[in-house]
């Protein structure tokens, strides 16, 4: 005997806020999106503690040097590089700035760099998630 076909699953995620108040987190993401604080995101980001900033990086196959020495003057400890539904690796010569400013990189897929960006952001260290949507 065959059952009523269920509705499909619902691809989004939310997230719950564990930061200080005012601070920025993650409260949700898709297919092709992130929610923060509530507020929808679909292109490349950039977010921090304080600010939500936009990335003109154009998809991770249009990363440069450029790209990573503007989040390495944004006085960091950690970058969480979210390269988007799957995990990709820069070339190193691209991230030179990054290890030159003594931040780390952390790369992920997006829905990992969410998640452990509200992690250390509730921790209150110095984290940026960049985000690459493709």
């Amino acid at each position: 005997m065959r059952g009523a076909a269920a509705d499909p699953p619902d691809p989004s995620v939310k997230l719950h806020s564990t930061g200080p108040s005012g601070q920025n987190t993650f409260t949700g993401y898709g297919e092709g999106y992130v929610l923060v604080n509530g507020v929808r995101h679909a292109t490349s980001v950039i977010v921090l503690a304080d600010r939500v900033l936009p990335w003109d990086a154009p998809g991770f196959g249009g990363l440069a040097v450029e790209h990573f020495a503007g989040l390495a003057a944004l006085g960091l400890e950690v970058v969480l590089l979210g390269t988007g539904a799957r995990l990709r690796f820069p070339d190193p010569r691209l991230t030179r700035a990054l290890r030159e400013a003594g931040v780390g990189l952390e790369v992920m897929d997006i829905q990992a760099a969410c998640r452990t960006y509200n992690i250390l952001a509730a921790e209150e260290r110095r984290v940026a998630a960049a985000l690459l949507f493709d």
